[in-house]
């Protein structure tokens, strides 16, 4: 039995999220019955996040383990073929120890989400970013979430459907910038942590997005986050602006 490590590249719109669904398509279920027509196996796919309906990722790791014996370039091919036209690729495959745990072992896990600042419509970039029509202060986002940074209780910034045991998390950066790209400007909201509250992400965006455009003061993120309450939450962010960008493993693995 080899273990092989991955790494996807995929669009979350058609999917209802990472995990296996029993009521619909999910990226787990797509490369799992790929495993399955190149290897002959019943396999199951290992993944270092979970992502919701709608998410994307740049760099998800995950991990299987085959009996059948096969070349990491040739699994990632024969992968990358019987996963079409899913939109997900396998842009990376590596033989990695039986000890090595595409979720156990992360150390780390960055997150990236994406706001079109524009009232044009969205073409090439539908289902891709969250498109906010009022102009918004990326300087006073990115003050106002500075209050998150460092080990809190994010009970205001949980889903309701949360099943972690502890709301109280370490987020190590949560900062906010106007970039220029190729289509135009964007604000990123960048965030890293070891791991993260179901919603997270997303409800922090929405928050921050409500400073932005002057609906709350700055001070009303720090309030939320002492409330300890999801009545305190503003807005949660819809899922489509947010990618899975990086898992970090410790170097010895």
């Amino acid at each position: 039995m080899t273990r092989f490590a991955l790494t996807l590249e995929f669009d979350g719109t058609p999917f209802m999220g990472l995990q296996r669904q029993p009521h619909g398509p999910s990226v787990q279920g797509s490369v799992e019955a790929a495993a399955k027509a190149v290897t002959g196996e019943d396999i199951t796919l290992f993944s270092a996040g979970r992502t919701d309906t709608g998410v994307h990722a740049l760099a998800m790791r995950s991990h299987m383990d085959v009996a059948k014996p096969i070349e990491p370039f040739r699994l990632m091919e024969a992968l990358n073929a019987h996963l079409r036209p899913d939109p997900i690729a396998v842009t990376r495959c590596e033989v990695v120890d039986d000890e090595w745990h595409a979720r156990f072992s992360c150390v780390g896990r960055r997150y990236l989400y994406r706001i079109a600042n524009r009232r044009a419509p969205l073409t090439l970039d539908a289902n891709r970013l969250w498109q906010v029509g009022k102009e918004l202060d990326a300087n006073a986002m990115h003050r106002a979430a500075q209050a998150l940074v460092g080990r809190h209780d994010f009970t205001t910034f949980r889903s309701a459907h949360c099943q972690a045991a502890d709301p109280v998390k370490t987020l190590d950066l949560l900062n906010v910038e106007r970039a220029k790209t190729q289509w135009g400007e964007e604000i990123h909201i960048h965030a890293a942590a070891r791991s993260f509250l179901h919603h997270q992400v997303r409800s922090m965006v929405g928050c921050l997005k409500l400073v932005g455009q002057g609906t709350w003061e700055e001070a009303q993120i720090a309030e939320a986050l002492a409330a300890k309450d999801r009545q305190a939450l503003g807005l949660n962010a819809p899922p489509h602006g947010l990618y899975f960008v990086e898992a970090v493993y410790p170097p010895e693995a």
